[in-house]
């Protein structure tokens, strides 16, 4: 199975300037825990619900906070024509439980989460990645920023 079989493709992106209040209203709009960092057409980071917990509420600082101050700026992405046990293994071994999906002229076309992979046929692909996602650690802790 390809990534552009079992990814999601309502994707919205946050600016780096952007409050990390917007970028929470936006993952409330469309009810996702994370949010692609775009510039000038290309990513330049990933924003999670857990970055505003633990990176912002918890540091104690403003909902005004700009998105660029905890986004994870190393983007780690895929390609559309993947195999998704590829991308899956991916995501195990770099420890993300979501990565955006790009096309080869890396434009983003959407998004792949550990969700989707559960979701589609590749239940045993799901059931190792989650295993090799939960174990502690890793280059994308919250506590490496």
């Amino acid at each position: 199975m390809k990534v552009s079989d079992a990814m999601s493709r309502d994707v919205k992106v946050a600016n780096p300037t952007q409050s990390i209040r917007d970028a929470a209203r936006m993952m409330a709009e469309i009810d996702a825990g994370v949010l692609p960092v775009g510039e000038n057409d290309r990513l330049v980071g990933m924003i999670t619900d857990r970055d505003i917990a633990i990176r912002a509420v918890a540091e104690g600082k403003s909902p005004d906070t700009k998105v660029s101050d905890v986004m994870s700026r190393e983007v780690l992405y895929c390609f559309e024509d993947q195999n998704v046990e590829d991308v899956s293994r991916n995501m195990g071994e770099e420890k993300v439980r979501r990565m955006p999906v790009v096309n080869r002229d890396k434009r983003l076309v959407g998004i792949i989460s550990f969700g989707d992979l559960a979701r589609s046929e590749q239940a045993t692909t799901a059931g190792k990645t989650i295993a090799e996602i939960s174990e502690p650690g890793g280059e994308h802790s919250q506590t490496k920023h």
